[in-house]
């Protein structure tokens, strides 16, 4: 009998299983205390650690991170550059999602479809990245598709950004008063201050990253510039680059010290901003000695404006190189397509708008509506956005509004990026990917576009505009939903830098938009339809402990079961309980995570994850903020040897469902349109069990 029961659960998780693995991680978000530039100072964590751990997966992965929001404030986690296919849902911005109140958990679920690369995962609320909770995304190439380089031997992420030794609340009340936030305190490298490479600037006893090879080896780096607003100009000691994704690095060396890895401010006087400045070591295995002298002198982009801007437009993708994408490489001919709609948006420097420091784009400063917007299309709520954001700017008087645009599912947009600010910005999009066609500096005219690339121009979530200058993007709008536009500078996006895209098919069937999940949260006009959270009642059990209680229900069941007459209905209630309480553990956000006992070892490990570019660069790479991918393949021999990554000693294990016991095999993270419901549940497993009862 026992064996029976057994081939049941078998059978029914079997009936439910998805086509793509899954990978599953619990972040717990909370506060500690560090001292990276020297000060203590409050910062976010995700499970005790800072920057927060390496969220890995592959091309087409379903990813499932259940969040728990430890903070006194509500939370937020986005996923920049994952395009999250027909789900804005799980975009984790405030116009697409109600926040993650304290002491409560919510579960995102989604599928990283058609993608390679690296990325990086932030909070999107209250100015919180400033204090931290971000790390790295990686999401390698599937086996099947080779990628255009072999296989490097290591494989580092480096988060580099500006830093305040104030957290994130004090930084906002700074603007909240109407003040700018002045220059950074310095510059962190993966969480840590500057190697104490001058005595006079940076203070004994900090803890600096070092970053560990060896000779005649090669190595990526994952470079994410994770700051809030500087522009950083990131370099490694006696070492060109070479792009392999976005940018990328080869390296001459003979071994005999330490080298210098360096980050520093970009567009400043540098003799000024000379503390904003982040240094690591890079450290070979038969180095004879420690990393000394004067850091290596970067170009000054202030004198050298047009070479600066040669970097960003020398980038070409290979056409000719295999690759996940939505589009797959060398087929999407972007330049023959017809623009259907155009929009220039201008940005300028922050103004006073009703009393109050705020900063917009086409004179609107965005106010976030209280209710999401494809929640209050759903419901039916009037008045929580408006669609009449501008197609070009106006020389009106600037006002706080929630105007946003209103574009055409499967059109073919052209959106101009005028900076009229006094700094570099780097523009984002959540849910796509746009081909960056041309830049220049000057205002955009209509003759501008004689000069776009309309064959070989990068495809990427995040660009940069210079001060003074504009940039073109082309983007095909076959992405259903809600996707946030902003400019990635914290300060000005926190002071209203931002609108939305909607873009709805009207013919919607339920495959080109997925429905809300089941644990969608509500606020705003829909408040009263939000349920009392999980985690906050007494199903908020962890992941170890719900094994316990499962062993418990099934032990107690199978005691049922010696009476011969049940046999046959404890059979059946005892599949119902298991998928009932299954459920129930799925919906309260809860998996086994990576720490859990259950799990049976180290997970894939990281592979290719970046398209090859050919672009030589001058010892240099720029990093707007905000920005991410940047790839850069290091090899420690004078010949350069191209590669994809192994295994990262930063990435936590995780493993695959086809590796995980069967009691995952209940279709958590399908999409909505192909999630079994309690009922659902109930059903399957009585019938099923009572058929095999009478077989």
């Amino acid at each position: 009998m026992a064996l029976l029961l057994l081939l049941h659960i078998a059978l029914f998780s079997a009936l439910c299983s998805a086509d793509d693995p899954y990978v599953f991680y619990d972040f717990k978000v909370s506060y500690i205390t560090v001292s990276p530039l020297g000060v203590p100072q409050q910062v976010i964590a995700i499970n005790g650690a800072f920057p927060g751990p390496v969220l890995n997966a592959t091309t087409n992965y379903n990813v499932v991170v259940n969040v728990h929001n430890q903070l006194d404030e509500n939370l937020l986690m986005t996923w920049s550059g994952i395009q999250l296919r027909r789900n804005s849902w799980q975009d984790g911005v405030r116009g697409a999602n109600c926040p993650i109140h304290p002491k409560t958990n919510f579960t995102y679920q989604f599928q990283v479809k058609d993608q390679i690369g690296s990325f990086f995962y932030f909070p999107s609320l209250n100015f919180q990245r400033a204090s931290g909770g971000f790390g790295a995304i990686v999401i390698n190439n599937r086996k099947i598709i080779s990628i255009p380089f072999a296989e490097p031997d290591g494989d580092f992420v480096v988060l580099i950004g500006d830093w305040y030794t104030k957290n994130h609340t004090a930084l906002r009340a700074t603007l909240d008063s109407g003040e700018e936030l002045g220059m950074p305190d310095g510059v962190l490298i993966n969480g840590k201050g500057p190697y104490r490479y001058n005595s006079t600037l940076v203070p004994d006893a900090i803890e600096y990253e070092t970053i560990h090879v060896h000779p005649g080896k090669t190595y990526r780096f994952r470079v994410h510039n994770v700051g809030i607003s500087t522009s950083l100009n990131f370099r490694i000691e006696g070492h060109n680059l070479l792009l392999v994704e976005t940018e990328g690095l080869t390296m001459d060396q003979n071994a005999t010290k330490d080298y210098y890895i360096v980050a520093s401010a970009r567009y400043v006087n540098e003799s000024v901003w000379r503390r904003v400045t982040g240094v690591a070591v890079l450290h070979y295995s038969n180095s004879k000695g420690p990393a000394t002298g004067p850091l290596p002198v970067p170009l000054s982009d202030v004198y050298n404006q047009w070479s600066a801007m040669n970097q960003p437009r020398a980038i070409r993708q290979n056409t000719t190189a295999s690759g996940a994408r939505p589009n797959p490489q060398g087929s999407f001919h972007y330049g023959s397509i017809n623009v259907t709609e155009t929009y220039v948006i201008r940005s300028l420097p922050p103004v006073r708008i009703n009393g109050k420091l705020r900063a917009t784009l086409n004179g609107i400063s965005f106010v976030n509506p209280d209710t999401p917007i494809r929640l209050a299309d759903l419901h039916h709520v009037k008045g929580a956005y408006k669609l009449d954001f501008p197609h070009k700017p106006h020389d009106t008087t600037p006002k706080m509004d929630r105007s946003i645009i209103n574009a055409t599912y499967r059109g073919f947009v052209e959106v101009i990026l005028q900076n009229n600010d006094t700094k570099i910005q780097s523009f984002h999009m959540d849910g796509y990917a746009f081909y960056v066609v041309g830049m220049d500096f000057g205002l955009w005219t209509e003759s501008s576009r004689s000069s776009y690339n309309k064959w070989d121009a990068i495809s990427r979530s995040t660009t940069e505009v210079y001060p003074g200058g504009w940039t073109a993007v082309l983007i095909s709008l076959d992405n259903v939903g809600v996707w946030n536009f902003r400019v990635e500078n914290l300060d000005r996006w926190y002071l209203g830098q931002e609108t939305y895209m909607r873009i709805v098919n009207p013919e919607e069937n339920g495959k080109t938009e997925l429905a809300p999940p089941d644990n969608v949260l509500y606020c705003g006009a829909l408040k009263s339809l939000q349920k009392e959270s999980l985690s906050s009642s007494a199903m908020a059990l962890h992941c170890g402990n719900s094994k316990p209680l499962l062993t418990l229900i099934i032990t107690i069941l199978n005691q049922i079961k010696k009476i011969h007459t049940l046999q046959c209905l404890t059979m059946a209630v005892s599949q119902a309980v298991y998928a009932i309480v299954m459920q129930m553990f799925l919906v309260a956000g809860l998996c086994l995570s990576q720490d859990d006992p259950m799990t049976p070892g180290q997970g894939p490990t990281v592979s290719a994850a970046a398209l090859a570019c050919t672009t030589v660069c001058s010892g240099r790479l720029s990093s707007p903020p905000g920005s991410s991918g940047s790839q850069v393949s290091l090899a420690t021999n004078h010949t350069y040897s191209a590669a994809a990554a192994s295994a990262s000693p930063m990435v936590n294990p995780i493993v695959p469902v086809a590796s995980r016991p069967n009691i995952m095999g209940l279709g958590v993270g399908r999409s909505n349109a192909g999630r079994l419901k309690t009922h659902d549940l109930l059903a399957v497993a009585v019938i099923m069990a009572l058929v095999l009862c009478f077989l």
